[in-house]
């Protein structure tokens, strides 16, 4: 699949920053590693994937805009236009030395995500999508899965952890929802849950509480890929309130009621 030089800009800077990040993480016992919060990591590895996917971006297309998780929001010159990164999503797998951590890159066009890279370096797995082009895994074309029935669903979602608030709300969700499928599972990556649900790995995903980077190059992958995506309440918006619901066609409407009540 040729992309847009677009696409191929995010592509590069998704793998040179996977690069860094694979030579970290077989080093990652001796990284330093500083607490930003209560189960939320940040390490030197991750602080050099964003400066290495900045200088890429930004040397590219320097009048567009810059929102990353490690670094300051910046304003571009074109007003419609920006970046959206999260330069390693799976921290604390990557810290434990546990392989499923991602590099995000989204662009947005007039408030609309229009492009997505979510890079699985550690089994180089290249997710990526275009508004219009379809999703791609390498050189796979997506689909999300074909599935029917709930009970032989797979799900998955986030967990809250370190006394997160909305963690009474999350068991309610699975005290619902357990009982009506064939699994719900726990990776700890949300970039690669959406890119999971575009590959039919995964029958459909739920998170609330997320930020923009974590999610947004993965909206357009589960979308081009056929996935319905919508915030988990109706007439919201994901990117601002952090929250998703994602599904195949078929099984969409009977996931969102059990997550909605």
């Amino acid at each position: 699949m040729v992309g847009s030089a677009n696409l191929n800009v995010m592509i590069k800077a998704a793998r040179k920053a996977g690069r860094s990040l694979v030579k970290d993480f077989r080093e990652v016992e001796n990284l330093q590693v500083s607490m930003k919060g209560a189960g939320d990591f940040v390490s030197k590895a991750d602080v050099a994937a964003e400066k290495i996917i900045r200088d890429e971006l930004m040397g590219a297309r320097p009048t567009y805009g810059w929102v990353g998780e490690e670094s300051a929001p910046v304003d571009g010159q074109d007003p419609t236009r920006r970046w959206i990164v999260d330069p390693l999503d799976g921290t604390t797998n990557f810290l434990h030395g546990l392989p499923h951590w991602a590099v995000s890159i989204a662009l947005e066009h007039k408030g609309e995500v229009v492009a997505g890279v979510v890079f699985d370096a550690a089994k180089d797995e290249m997710f990526f999508a275009e508004k219009g082009a379809g999703a791609w895994m390498n050189d796979t074309r997506l689909r999300v899965s074909g599935r029917h029935k709930m009970i032989e669903s797979i799900f998955a979602t986030g967990l809250p952890f370190a006394g997160r608030a909305d963690l009474p709300e999350t068991l309610k969700d699975l005290a619902r929802l357990l009982p009506a499928c064939a699994g719900v599972r726990r990776w700890g990556s949300a970039a690669l849950d959406l890119a999971y649900v575009a590959a039919g790995r995964y029958d459909g995903y739920w998170e609330r509480r997320l930020k923009a980077w974590d999610l947004a190059a993965g909206v357009i992958i589960v979308r081009e890929a056929g996935g319905l995506i919508q915030p988990i309440q109706p007439g919201g918006d994901i990117l601002s309130d952090g929250e998703v619901i994602c599904a195949n066609e078929a099984i969409f409407d009977g996931f969102a009621k059990v997550i909605r009540v």
